[in-house]
């Protein structure tokens, strides 16, 4: 008797530990208003009872990681909340809208008032005189709506302020120099808030991040060189009179299995400010997402820092998958932010596991909120600078909103012979860190840079467009000292340049002819002339990643080269740049219209394998409809 009642006792127990891991799944589905049957950004999906939760995205789909029997809340302003009972793996929401309370109140962008007491709201997306504080807005626009009452103070985040790059005349400035940016954060930034109805701030646009947020089709490098320089030029979409030159870069493509074994230190923010589920919780599903793609030859470390850094997960094998799972669940927010202590302890922990010839890289996860110890920008600058000797590289992911510290995020990735990347949901997190694997996380060129010199017989004058944080001096392309961006495998970079011809007004300033210098006068000829020579020459600087001497690429561009039909991919890069220009207000962004970026962005759709073409799509009319 005693031994088929242990017996029952172990079924039953085993029994239990499988319906257990059986209730155990991944909830994904779509929330619609129910009377449209429009899809709605930015709904909040919570597990009841807890901080586990996501915002739905631009489709309005969610992820959600759950339990059967476990409920689940749908909250979004404006609208009647929704409790669900999980089922099934896939749950698809309907919500109600609240008439009541948006007949009653308004949001303004300190908060929410009466509708009574305010007169005149209207609906305000256009220009870049957008204030947060002061626009006031219709309440039946939901997203924003939304946006003003669950982060009703956004003050609190920080872009460092530029100028954009204006016209220089050939003949006074020649050259034109500058570090390649790999990075993309700013795409996904800006795509956070425009889901979230709210204008982007005009620091936050760092054109050349939303072009290189997408990848393009450029030829490989043939020979034992890295990178490989590919050119195109037409003529300027939003300037008739002007021509636009493509510069594009593409790195080695070494395919993820035969990349070498990685030492990875993730260095995780777990302070206060990152208790909201689209921080901690993010960053936890983002390392999980990596972690199932690591191999047994790859090793990762955890630091953690708030109030003080400690580590959480020494060197671990990629083989060891639930030893790494256990710590990343484990983690939880609160405290202060030290996060230099935590930056020097990273460190410390890459360098006791340096692989030597491995690829050995920090990734840091955080919303940039420093605020013990070391935590100014030329603090972190310094910090940051006095280890990239070392061997060992920085990406830099941000998360979060409402207090996100883009101008440190990007000081770090410059500073660290690195990349910086923002996520704000979980397919941004599986695009870096899975499909992007290679080019985020190995490095095969490092300090890159680009020198043009403009033939001033067919170049009055020329604007880089972008890169206004990249800019370095003439003398800085022959400086091996000099610190410049980092290319991965696989990686595409592209930057632009518009040209105002020989003959064509620059109606954007310019200097008067030289009273104490002898003036050349310009070469007769014209773009089309079958006799033109080189328009401009492109010259690159890299390093191997292990060397700290540069080697030297030259391609021309000939005058006569510019192409009546742009090809998709350059039609594609035009779109983005003239978004990216309307979006800051561009002084030159001449008769560019949304209407026009998406007429080119159609022409650029190309295979789109990952849809990230076609979502941009979605945002253009987005913010298309409510510009008009």
């Amino acid at each position: 008797m005693k031994a088929t009642k242990m017996i029952l006792i172990c079924c039953l127990a085993i029994g239990g530990i499988f319906i257990s891991n059986a209730q155990k799944l991944q909830v994904s589905g779509k929330v619609f208003d129910k009377n449209t049957h429009e899809a709605l950004v930015g709904v909040n999906v919570c597990e009841k009872g807890s901080t586990n939760g996501i915002i739905t995205n631009f489709n309005g789909e969610y992820t959600i990681a759950t339990e059967i029997g476990k409920k689940l809340e749908f909250k979004f302003i404006g609208y009647e909340k929704n409790v669900v009972t999980v089922s099934s793996a896939k749950l698809d929401v309907f919500l109600i809208e609240d008439t009541k309370t948006l007949d009653e109140v308004v949001v303004v962008g300190y908060g929410v008032q009466k509708k009574v007491n305010l007169t005149g709201a209207v609906s305000s997306f256009k220009g870049t005189s957008y204030s947060p504080r002061a626009a006031e807005v219709r309440s039946t626009d939901k997203s924003l709506y939304y946006y003003n009452h669950y982060h009703a103070e956004q003050d609190n985040e920080e872009y460092g302020k530029f100028a954009e790059n204006r016209f220089l005349g050939a003949k006074e400035q020649p050259l034109s120099t500058f570090s390649l940016d790999v990075d993309a954060a700013s795409y996904s930034n800006i795509r956070r808030m425009i889901n979230l109805g709210k204008q982007p701030e005009k620091d936050a646009v760092r054109i050349e991040e939303l072009i290189n947020y997408f990848s393009y089709n450029y030829a490989q490098p043939n020979n034992e060189q890295p990178v490989n320089i590919v050119t195109e030029s037409a003529v300027c979409p939003w300037n008739k009179d002007h021509k636009i030159v493509r510069i594009g870069v593409k790195a080695k493509e070494i395919p993820s299995e035969n990349l070498p074994a990685t030492n990875f230190v993730f260095l995780l923010d777990v302070s206060g400010s990152m208790s909201s589920p689209n921080k901690l919780d993010l960053v936890k599903s983002s390392i999980k997402l990596l972690t199932n793609n690591m191999r047994d030859k790859d090793r990762v470390a955890i630091v953690v820092y708030a109030g003080a850094a400690g580590v959480v997960l020494p060197s671990t094998s990629g083989s060891d998958k639930q030893k790494i799972m256990d710590a990343v669940n484990n983690l939880q927010a609160g405290g202060s932010t030290a996060g230099g202590a935590g930056i020097q302890l990273a460190y410390k922990i890459a360098e006791k596991n340096f692989m030597p010839n491995g690829n050995n890289r920090i990734i840091l996860c955080t919303d940039g909120d420093f605020n013990v110890g070391v935590s100014s920008n030329s603090e972190l600058e310094t910090l940051i600078e006095s280890k990239r000797k070392s061997g060992i590289f920085l990406t830099v992911l941000g998360y979060g909103m409402g207090n996100y510290k883009d101008s440190k995020l990007q000081v770090l990735a410059q500073k660290g012979n690195g990349n910086h990347a923002y996520i704000d949901n979980l397919q941004e997190a599986n695009k870096v860190l899975v499909n992007e694997f290679g080019s985020t996380m190995y490095t095969v060129a490092k300090d890159v840079k680009i020198q043009v010199e403009f033939n001033p017989a067919f170049v009055n004058a020329y604007r880089l467009i972008g890169y206004e944080s990249r800019l370095l001096n003439k003398e800085d392309f022959n400086d091996d000292t000099k610190d410049a961006g980092e290319l991965g495998s696989g990686h595409t970079v592209t930057a632009l340049y518009e040209i105002i011809p020989v003959g064509v007004k620059n109606t954007f300033g310019g200097v008067d002819d030289l009273k104490y210098q002898k003036n050349n006068k310009a070469i007769e000829t014209s773009f089309s002339n079958e006799k033109s020579t080189e328009l401009l020459t492109v010259k690159l600087r890299y390093k191997l990643p292990k060397s700290n001497n540069s080697e030297k690429l030259e391609v021309p561009v000939l005058a006569k080269d510019v192409k009546l039909q742009p090809s998709s991919d350059l039609n594609f890069v035009l779109a983005v740049a003239m978004f990216g220009q309307l979006l800051r207000d561009s002084d030159f962004k001449g008769n560019a219209s949304y209407e026009k970026v998406l007429a080119y962005a159609k022409k650029g759709i190309g295979e789109d394998q990952h849809g990230y073409r076609k979502e941009f799509l979605r945002l253009v009319e987005s913010v298309n409809q409510l510009t008009n």
